[in-house]
């Protein structure tokens, strides 16, 4: 991609960030490095290296064959050609629609189909946490001095799926125009991660100019973001119903969808790199359940699964040649509050009592098993949430650290001291109320650190009436958009960018669970998403943490926090090398695996 940008703003942070991606890797638009795997059963633990750097890793263009032939230079020596992906999902989408609604299924699922203006590099050497944004169907881009002004050509070889009424006809900037309505619609509880976004412009079929309001660090993040702005085809407004009928530009055509049965995807032949996608097809199960999973895969009847931490050794035992990896992640996961404000929740000592009942150590240990893994020679790790997530290691600070000041004594164990905090507010009997979460969405570690929860409240005298919420009907669409009584228990999605974390948390997006109204953290907010300056940028995310572990708006917990697990079999290539993180892995993971 051409580098055409300015100085000014641009050397302060996005010149550093060109000149990261054009000096330390060759690009290769839409494709990447696949690995060979592991003869034996990989262990591969991650964390970050601050700055997504690659090693040094020069690409070559791949061998377009049905059976690679092996050079030294071809990063896909060995690639074969076909077959199907067998993997598996939690559950059905509540709408087929991206711009339906916030779930990570719904925004999972397009993610296979539609493209983006922008997705995620991943490759050998490039971490899921360090991951950064490349161009999807942008040509070029160029940007003014200031960083508010920015000009993107598309390509001109981007079709949508060969489906009526759309019949594969090119993208345009008709398109972008109609998705980009979509987004920022006063319906969109999305539209506010872009409202620094003062205009955009159309002024021919291939261009598109934004206008920023001031110069904005993760621009370029947002339109990577796969919770944000896909690209849609201007017949969805009127020809047919996105909520049923999914037509992209994306690497995968949707083949069939037999709810809570199985998603069946198919390769896009039209796709614009015709160097990648190796499976012909892939296959979703749908399998809600923890334990029938782990059996298809333990059976071969899966080619990826998420075995919890107790279950590793089960996994060795019986496939010793499987392919296992880990990460922390950016799954945050916290409790949070009504917004009644004549609820015990506007007392911040009842929130820092909160936190002080639950035992995070307690709870990663119960969650990820991390002595018996350690014992077992495992890389495994424990950090704890704050209110960015512990994956975030260029923005975290460690919850247990100096940097967190007199406010880390909120994060420790203390239940004497959270019922004397709870007397002090005038409940010295505790109070009672309803504890809420959802079971059926994230899974068997989630749901054992919600119900261990509810213990430690109990204890301090925090009387709970559990209400386990369906995640489609009730959970997603009231319990976190913050209409509620009581507390609640949740996981905040994996932004690709971490100051989505505390726009979402703290200003007048409508996802703000708490409804929290805090002038200093409104401003934190803000002024981190327009801070050029990375250490500036630091200082802010430092005190917004800083100032929450104060005041406890949302109580962060750990699940999430520990080493997630995920495991392939052997045969399954590419998937150590490729991660992404965020709902992209149809486009930014899935294209460069095959079966051996």
């Amino acid at each position: 991609m051409p580098r055409e940008l300015g100085g000014g703003f641009l050397t302060s942070y996005w010149d550093r960030w060109w000149d990261r991606q054009s000096s330390r890797r060759t690009l290769l638009k839409g494709a990447g490095v696949a690995g060979v795997g592991a003869a034996s059963m990989a262990l591969v633990g991650c964390g970050d290296d601050d700055d997504g750097g690659d090693g040094g890793v020069q690409l070559a263009t791949p061998t377009p064959a049905g059976q690679a032939t092996a050079t030294p230079s071809d990063p896909f020596a060995g690639a074969k050609r076909g077959g199907t992906y067998r993997i598996y999902q939690t559950g059905d989408a509540p709408s087929l629609d991206p711009y339906g609604n916030l779930s990570f299924l719904t925004k999972g699922f397009a993610a296979y189909h539609y493209s983006r203006l922008y997705k995620y590099k991943t490759g050998p050497g490039i971490l899921p946490l360090s991951v950064r944004p490349e161009p999807d169907i942008v040509q070029t881009a160029e940007a003014s001095p200031d960083g508010t002004k920015w000009t993107f050509k598309l390509r001109q070889d981007v079709k949508f799926h060969n489906i009526a009424p759309v019949n594969g006809r090119q993208v345009t900037t008709d398109d972008v125009k109609f998705s980009w309505s979509l987004l920022t619609a006063a319906t969109n509880a999305n539209a506010s991660q872009v409202k620094y976004v003062d205009k955009v412009e159309f002024p021919d079929k291939q261009t598109i100019t934004f206008t920023l309001k001031g110069p904005n660090a993760a621009f370029l993040d947002a339109l990577a973001d796969t919770n944000l702005l896909f690209i849609v085809p201007t017949e969805s407004e009127s020809q047919y119903d996105r909520a049923k009928v999914t037509i992209g530009s994306g690497p995968w055509v949707l083949d069939s969808y037999q709810p809570s049965v199985k998603i069946v995807r198919k390769k896009n032949p039209e796709w614009y790199d015709k160097n990648v996608v190796f499976f012909d097809s892939i296959e979703q199960s749908i399998i809600p359940e923890y334990a029938n999973r782990l059996a298809q895969f333990l059976a071969g009847n899966l080619d990826l699964s998420d075995p919890n931490g107790d279950d590793l050794t089960t996994v060795k035992k019986q496939l010793p040649q499987a392919q296992l990896t880990s990460v922390v992640g950016t799954t945050l996961s916290f409790m949070f509050f009504d917004p009644d404000p004549t609820s015990p929740w506007k007392d911040p000592r009842v929130r820092q009592a909160v936190s002080m009942a639950i035992n995070r150590d307690d709870l990663l240990e119960l969650g990820y098993n991390l002595k018996k893994l350690k014992e077992a020679g495992l890389d495994v790790q424990g950090p704890w949430h704050n209110i960015v997530p512990a994956g975030e290691t260029r923005w975290w600070i460690d919850p247990k650290g100096k940097d967190q000041g007199d406010s880390a004594k909120y994060f420790k164990y203390d239940p004497a001291e959270a019922k004397k905090l709870l007397s002090a507010a005038g409940y010295p009997d505790g109070f009672s109320t309803v504890y809420q979460y959802t079971a059926n969405r994230y899974g068997k570690l989630f749901n054992d650190i919600a119900e261990a929860q509810i213990n430690y409240l109990n204890q301090i005298g925090i009387k709970t009436t559990t209400d386990v919420q369906d995640y489609s009907s009730k959970y997603i669409t009231q319990t976190f958009i913050g209409n509620f009584k009581g507390i609640a228990f949740g996981y905040e999605t994996p932004f690709p960018e971490a100051g989505s974390y505390l726009t979402r948390f703290f200003t007048e997006d409508p996802n703000n669970h708490s409804k929290v109204k805090d002038a200093t953290m409104t401003k934190l907010a803000q002024d981190q998403a327009i801070e050029a300056n990375e250490e500036k940028r630091r200082a802010l995310f430092k005190e917004a943490q800083v100032k929450n572990g104060e005041n406890m708006f949302y109580v962060p917990s750990v699940a999430g926090a520990g080493s997630g697990w995920t495991g392939h079999q052997a045969n399954i290539k590419g998937a150590a090398e490729y991660r992404t993180k965020g709902y992209g892995q149809g486009t930014e993971d899935y294209v460069f695996r095959w079966k051996a």
